[in-house]
C-alpha cells in the first residue's frame, strides 16, 4: 500500500479511535453521574415541599433553603418548574462534557458530582488531552498542503514575490476562517439560542476556539430546547473542526513568521516543516521510507532538482 494511503489509514484511525474514546467516556459518566443527579434532584424537590409546607418561615430555615438550592443550581438541577427537565448526564450531555474535557475547553456548567467521576475525570483528560492533540495535529499536518503550501506555490508561480505571497494567503484564510466560523456560526447560535445576540455568538465562538471556556455563554441549556441531543453533537463536531482550524491558522502564522525573519529576530524556533514534502509525509515511517521522501520516484531522486522547481512556504527571494 502506498505510504501516503497508510498514512491516510492511520489518520482515519485515530479519528475513529477519538469518537470511540468519547463515547466511552460518555457512558462512564453518564452511568457515574446521572444516578447522583437525580438524588439531588428529589432532594431539592423535597426541599421545596418542605419550605412550602412550613407555616412558619424563619431566617436560619430560609437562609438553609437558598444555600442547598445555589448548591443544586451550581450543578444544573434547578428548582424552577418551567425548567428544562432533561439530565445534564444523559449519553449526548455526557459526550458533550468528555467533549470539553479533552479539548481544554472547559466551559464548567456541568461538573462531576461523585467522588467517583471527579478521579475518572482525571485519568480520562490525562489520556484524553494529549491524544486530542494529536489527532488535531494529525488533521493538521493532512490539510496543510491544499490549504495553505498549495495556494502559496501557486501564487508564486503567477509571478508574485514570496513575502507578498505569504501575506495574501494569510489575510484570505483568515477572512474565510472568520466567516466560516466565527461569523456564521454565530448567526446560527443567535437564531437557535432566544436570549443570545449576534454579539454573543461572536463572543461564544471566540471564548471557545481559543479554548478559554468561561461557561458565561453554554449552547443547549435553554429549557425545553427541542432537538437538545442532536444539537449538542452538531456543536462538538464545530468545535473539534473549528480547534483544528484555529491550529492550521497557528501554524500558518508560525511559517509566515520564519519567512518574514520574525522567528529570527525573536530567537525562537523555526517551524519544524519548511516545505512541501515534510507536510506530505505519513504520520508513521518505517526505517525503508525514512530514507527516500516520498512522491518521489528513484530517477527523480538521481536528476539534481532544478532551482525554484520547487516552491515551498519559505522561499526568500534574494535576487
Amino acid at each position: 500500500m502506498h505510504s501516503a494511503g497508510r498514512s491516510w489509514l492511520l489518520l482515519t484511525g485515530f479519528v475513529l479511535f477519538y469518537v470511540i474514546y468519547l463515547l466511552f467516556g460518555a457512558l462512564v459518566f453518564s452511568s457515574v453521574e446521572r444516578p447522583v443527579e437525580d438524588k439531588l434532584r428529589r432532594d431539592v424537590e423535597a426541599l421545596k415541599h418542605e419550605f412550602l409546607n412550613q407555616s412558619c418561615v424563619n431566617a436560619a430555615a430560609l437562609e438553609r433553603f437558598l444555600l442547598k438550592v445555589l448548591a443544586a443550581n451550581k450543578y444544573g438541577v434547578s428548582v424552577l418548574r418551567n425548567a428544562s427537565a432533561a439530565s445534564n448526564w444523559d449519553l449526548a450531555s455526557s459526550m458533550f462534557f468528555a467533549n470539553t474535557l479533552v479539548t481544554t475547553v472547559g466551559y464548567g456548567h456541568t461538573t462531576p458530582l461523585s467522588d467517583t467521576g471527579k478521579a475518572f475525570s482525571i485519568l480520562y483528560a490525562l489520556i484524553g488531552v494529549p491524544f486530542t492533540m494529536l489527532v488535531l495535529t494529525a488533521c493538521v499536518q493532512r490539510i496543510m498542503h491544499p490549504l495553505v503550501l498549495a495556494p502559496v506555490g501557486l501564487l508564486q508561480r503567477r509571478g508574485m514575490q514570496p513575502r507578498l505571497a505569504t501575506v495574501l494567503h494569510f489575510v484570505l484564510l483568515l477572512a474565510l476562517i472568520v466567516l466560516c466560523f466565527f461569523v456564521t456560526p454565530a448567526a446560527v447560535f443567535s437564531t437557535l439560542e432566544p436570549s443570545w445576540s449576534f454579539l454573543d455568538g461572536i463572543y461564544f465562538c471566540f471564548i471557545s476556539l481559543c479554548t478559554i471556556g468561561l461557561g458565561d455563554f453554554v449552547p443547549g441549556n435553554q429549557p425545553r430546547q427541542k432537538y437538545r441531543q442532536l444539537y449538542q453533537v452538531s456543536v462538538m463536531v464545530y468545535l473539534f473542526v473549528g480547534l483544528m482550524m484555529m491550529f492550521l491558522l497557528l501554524r500558518t502564522i508560525h511559517k509566515m513568521a520564519d519567512l518574514h525573519g520574525l522567528t529570527s529576530f525573536l530567537q525562537l524556533p523555526r517551524c519544524e516543516e519548511s516545505d512541501l514534502d515534510d507536510d506530505r509525509k505519513p504520520i508513521v515511517e518505517d526505517g525503508h521510507e525514512a530514507q527516500t521522501p516520498p512522491f518521489i520516484t528513484e530517477k527523480e531522486a538521481s536528476e539534481p532538482l532544478e532551482p525554484g522547481s520547487q516552491p515551498s512556504y519559505n522561499t526568500i527571494n534574494t535576487g
